[in-house]
């Protein structure tokens, strides 16, 4: 009997394969999961997406330097905007400043590539939810082995 808990794990696994070949780049992706995970405490999803972002090739100091990416300077332009409209959609407090945040999103990213980055940040923040809610233990997550 398929649960009703297997059938959404499923659909978000749906939306997850849909991700994985948007329109935005891998390491930013994985920078804003790691990022709203940070935001949203999920233990969990911080080990998942730091073990993923390193298998992938990401630097230790730009990971250790994420959450003050603002004071760093190993992000690019198009990165900490991404960065920013992640943290503000996560955080969905003040919609004047998403309004000035929109425009200069507009710059960095296409209509697409904004539409695939506000999928990435819903997606990570119901995962982050699912496995807090759930009180899934980190740690134990390896990240698959890339195809050569």
């Amino acid at each position: 009997m398929v649960t009703t808990t297997d059938k959404a794990y499923r659909a978000m696994l749906g939306l997850e394969k849909y991700l994985t070949q948007c329109s935005i780049e891998k390491p930013l992706r994985e920078l804003i999961k790691l990022r709203v995970s940070q935001i949203n405490g999920c233990a969990y999803c911080i080990d998942m997406h730091w073990k993923d972002a390193r298998s992938d090739g990401e630097t230790e100091h730009r990971l250790y330097s994420l959450p003050a990416w603002r004071e760093s300077p190993y992000y690019s332009e198009r990165e900490q905007v991404g960065l920013r409209l992640a943290e503000e959609l996560t955080r969905v407090t003040d919609r004047c400043a998403f309004e000035d945040l929109h425009a200069r999103g507009r710059e960095q990213f296409s209509p697409q590539e904004l539409s695939d980055l506000a999928w990435i940040v819903a997606a990570i923040n119901a995962w982050n939810r699912v496995n807090i809610a759930l009180r899934t233990v980190p740690g134990d997550y390896q990240p698959p082995r890339a195809a050569h």
